[in-house]
């Protein structure tokens, strides 16, 4: 699933083509996605101005007056700007018709996933959403560094790696992330949260900010379905160090890295690196 950068990557590339624009109409091929689309964006979005286009955690916003159009990429989704007559493909189940302009043509943009986990729901004008309602802080924000995850970790016995990965603690740290980050702190993902001291909350919250922001740059990771709105693949992936590594040399010591299943998702590790 796309995590943090990837959708950072998304948002930059759409913001140029949309913010200013207004949409001229919305065509959805089917009436639900991961959850039914709400009646609101189709009714609600044609003849607005598109004032912004946000990221909060892993879902993208198209801001208006009226509301914001609320995007989740699921699996295998991905949103790209594309000439108004350009043939819909498999998968294409939503169009958001964008105006002409003096210096730009009309255009669609338009929303793939072919296993529809993605979504398309409706913030209205000053409210937020239920789902962005108890998120944690951005990562890479000012309310979020060392102290913030000792704070928020004390007490508790799920594995580190868990902490990190919940979106009511921190967004947008997904399995990739946090196990990149947690091998350059040096912390086990099986550490109990609570254990970890306040000096490695500090090594490990500098490793996300550096990994996610590195990762930004460098467009986000190629994984599977996952493609920036130029079509242009992500490529942080050759450079992680973990992740997706399981019974092969640590790059540091040259040990086997380890493989578990953590909270329900495939993890690995070093052994000697990561205490």
């Amino acid at each position: 699933m796309p995590e943090l950068p990837e959708v950072e990557t998304t948002r930059a590339g759409l913001a140029p083509h949309l913010t200013g624009r207004i949409v001229e109409g919305v065509l959805l091929r089917r009436p639900d996605l991961r959850w039914p689309i709400p009646d609101d964006v189709p009714r609600r979005l044609p003849g607005q101005r598109i004032v912004a286009v946000r990221r909060r955690a892993k879902y993208l916003l198209l801001d208006t007056d009226a509301g914001s159009a609320l995007w989740h990429l699921g699996m295998s989704g991905s949103l790209r700007v594309l000439p108004a007559r350009t043939p819909a493909r498999p998968h294409d189940h939503v169009d958001v018709m964008l105006q002409a302009t003096a210096d730009r043509p009309a255009q669609v943009l338009r929303f793939n996933d072919p296993r529809r986990f993605g979504c398309l729901l409706w913030q209205p004008s000053g409210q937020t959403h239920a789902l962005l309602r108890d998120l944690g802080p951005e990562p890479l924000s000012d309310g979020f560094d060392g102290d913030y995850l000792f704070a928020r970790s004390r007490g508790r016995t799920t594995p580190v790696k868990n902490l990190l990965m919940d979106q009511r603690i921190v967004v947008g740290v997904g399995n990739i992330y946090a196990a990149e980050a947690l091998f350059a702190a040096g912390v086990s993902p099986l550490r109990e949260a609570g254990k970890v001291s306040r000096a490695r909350y500090v090594r490990l919250a500098e490793a996300v900010r550096r990994i996610l922001a590195q990762a930004i740059v460098r467009g986000g990771t190629t994984l599977r379905d996952y493609i920036s709105p130029d079509g242009a693949p992500g490529y942080f992936e050759q450079e992680l160090s973990v992740y997706g590594r399981g019974g092969q040399a640590c790059r540091t010591c040259g040990r086997l890295l380890r493989q578990a299943v953590i909270g329900q998702r495939a993890s690995v590790w070093c052994g000697h690196c990561q205490r």
